[in-house]
């Protein structure tokens, strides 16, 4: 199904995900990355959650996801929180890339709990899922704990932005910034048109 045009959506006050305009971050010669190439490029952690948006219970896991992306480098907008289910994590992933994020990252909601929908919320706004990073992210799960076979978070593209699902606890999380944080510049130079 064709996607519309996002400068017609915009005009009616929403986004569509993957045909956002973004310019495209410094390069630096040869596809290394500095950290100063890096602090140019802006993320941004969505929680998901129906306890955390109601008030319930703190969100631990976005504060630890922009904790290690901000050391890592990048500019990371205050962590957002929306409720378990397929709409609202679209309708988040939509703003975030409209917004114009580079990253975007959802924690939480990638079980098999009746509301645990954020793969096919995410689904729905990618261009081209990258099946081998969410497979490197269960992969360092397994080292901790067995569960982490049972997740079923995607990552993909949508645009010139990436898009990946982790779990949600907040040690989860930062296990999976350590083998995703380091793909990433890379699928963002491949995006803009860099060597590979």
């Amino acid at each position: 199904m064709p996607r519309p045009d996002p400068t017609e959506a915009a005009a009616h006050g929403a986004g569509t995900a993957g045909h956002h305009a973004h310019a495209a971050g410094p390069s630096v010669a040869g596809g290394h990355h500095t950290h100063a190439d890096q602090a140019q490029r802006r993320a941004v952690v969505i929680t998901v959650s129906d306890r955390s948006a109601a008030g319930l219970r703190a969100d631990l896991s976005g504060p630890a996801a922009a904790e290690v992306l901000t050391a890592a480098g990048w500019q990371v907008d205050a962590p957002r929180v929306v409720p378990d289910g397929e709409e609202p994590v679209r309708a988040a992933l939509v703003q975030a890339l409209t917004d114009g994020a580079d990253l975007v990252l959802t924690l939480g909601g990638t079980g098999v709990g009746p509301r645990d929908r954020t793969p096919e919320g995410t689904r729905a706004v990618l261009d081209l899922e990258l099946p081998g990073v969410a497979e490197v992210i269960r992969a360092r799960g397994l080292l901790s704990t067995p569960t982490a076979a049972l997740s079923r978070g995607i990552a993909g593209t949508a645009g010139h932005s990436v898009v990946v699902n982790l779990p949600g606890s907040p040690a989860a999380v930062r296990e999976s910034l350590e083998v995703l944080v380091p793909l990433v510049p890379h699928v963002l130079d491949q995006l803009r048109g860099g060597d590979h």
